[in-house]
């Protein structure tokens, strides 16, 4: 393999600088030691780099669950996302990162390096690089239950939920698969588990623990008639949606080739696998919702290019770019499917978030094995498979319990009145759109003033009943 350009020039400008300095003719040690020193400093800082791209799509998951949902609840939307990162970094500080990344003699989790003991101040600064690009894994993890948990969540439940996710649910799962990473070593991992970037250790964690979150809060009101009719909650805003998933298209950039933690040359192929499934993943989940709906739903194609980056994160290193846009049509299509049938089982997913990343996470994990340019075996797929089921089965039933303790203690959904005067108002006392009359989709309105809040006016209620009713048979799902 070439020497990258970067390399060759700066040992040049090493060489020279000791000729001026009268050291002599380089030789081939001082060039060997010139060459290390500058690839070290050049995987600190595209790791950095990295993260930094990873952090941003923080935003972006916060501008897609605000575009798909209502305009009442954008404040509490804001500050769950804001929270996620911010009690996530602590939780992940303190107990987190030891559990993934510590020593481990049983493979199930790791036993040192709490509260970022493993920095010393005359120590190897390594450990804090990787921290920061482990961290806001943890918080991407943490982040996409807000979605699926979106409109009726009690926000002092929500932060309980935030920090043990980071600091407990995430790290366990992360370090069966991901341990030897730095000083553990996980027993998915020793048995050739291959995630590289997460489809299922961040993001089938995060869709496995959404389903568990959505299923303890029951569906929004209105949400489900009766008689069994699934009834619209649209989006308030689908340009905000669609900048928030093309900042995590860009974000993805940094997720994925980031994953080497070095900057050479394999991370050519991860950048062009990235890209090639989001776009196919975009191109199918619109075709196919285009055949369902007779029209091109721009919910499912923006969920469709996600589903597509989540599909092949598992394998963007080790599948090729033909294959990866089979990974991404397959994601593609399987969303939209997916979106449709736990809308028919009455799992209330505002965003999509069960669909996107623990379907399409668990797709992707298969499919790494599946297409594997080394080869493929039963051994391998039978490997990924429980890889799989481990993952579903740790964090479904371990968020399940969280769930539920915390709907019992200190409660988890908010009662109907809050639910239906907005999050925003009664959780944090605030209008996202104060210059502007906020009306709920269902029906049920609110205007605020001056003097507070009053209902929407009756003839407007019935309109917006009636628009309800008359969506009923052309119904998009992609805007939830």
């Amino acid at each position: 393999m070439n020497k990258p350009l970067f390399l060759t020039t700066a040992l040049s400008f090493v060489w020279i600088s000791g000729a001026w300095a009268g050291e002599g003719i380089s030789t081939p040690e001082a060039n060997a030691a010139a060459i290390d020193i500058v690839q070290t400093h050049a995987n600190y800082l595209w790791t950095l780099i990295a993260a930094c791209l990873v952090f941003f799509m923080q935003a972006g998951f916060a501008l897609v669950e605000a575009g798909f949902t209502r305009a009442k609840n954008s404040i509490n939307i804001m500050m769950k996302n804001l929270m996620d990162f911010s009690m996530g970094t602590l939780a992940f500080w303190a107990v987190g990162f030891g559990l993934m990344f510590g020593a481990s003699g049983t493979g199930l989790f790791g036993t040192s390096g709490f509260f970022l003991s493993d920095f010393s101040v005359d120590g190897d600064p390594w450990v804090l690089a990787f921290w920061m690009f482990q961290v806001v894994f943890a918080a991407t993890a943490a982040t996409i239950v807000s979605g699926a948990m979106a409109e009726r969540t009690k926000f002092s439940g929500y932060l309980i939920y935030s920090a043990f996710i980071s600091g407990l649910i995430y790290p366990v799962f992360g370090s069966w698969a991901w341990g030897g990473l730095f000083k553990g070593g996980g027993w998915l991992e020793g048995l050739g588990f291959i995630d590289f970037a997460g489809s299922t250790v961040v993001h089938s964690v995060g869709g496995w623990a959404a389903l568990a979150g959505t299923l303890v809060l029951g569906p929004r009101l209105g949400k489900y008639g009766k008689d069994g009719a699934i009834r619209p909650i649209l989006g308030h805003n689908m340009p905000l949606a669609a900048l928030g998933v093309f900042i995590l298209w860009l974000g993805w950039f940094g997720f994925n080739p980031g994953s080497t933690t070095t900057a050479d040359t394999s991370i050519a192929m991860i950048f062009v696998n990235t890209n090639l499934a989001a776009a196919t993943g975009a191109v199918f989940a619109m075709a196919t919702s285009w055949i369902r709906f007779k029209k091109p739903e721009v919910g499912m194609s923006l969920n469709g290019a996600l589903a597509g980056l989540v599909g092949i994160t598992a394998g963007c290193a080790n599948v090729s770019p033909s294959g990866s846009i089979v990974i991404g049509a397959v994601a593609g299509i399987l969303v939209v499917l997916s979106v449709l049938f736990f809308e028919r089982i009455r799992v209330d997913d505002p965003v999509g978030a069960v669909s996107v990343h623990g379907v399409c996470g668990a797709w992707g994990t298969l499919a790494a094995g599946i297409f594997n340019m080394g080869g493929t075996s039963l051994g391998i797929i039978g490997v990924q498979l429980l890889g799989i089921l481990a993952c579903f089965g740790w964090t479904f039933v371990a968020a399940f319990i969280l769930f539920k303790t915390i709907a019992v203690t200190v409660g988890l959904r908010v009662s109907a009145e809050e639910e239906m005067e907005g999050l925003d108002f009664s959780e944090h006392g605030g209008s996202a759109y104060p210059d502007f009359e906020v009306l709920s989709h269902s029906g049920i309105g609110s205007r605020r003033g001056k003097g507070g809040s009053s209902p929407a006016p009756a003839s407007v209620a019935a309109g917006m009943a009636n628009f309800a009713a008359s969506e009923k048979k052309s119904w998009l799902p992609g805007q939830l």
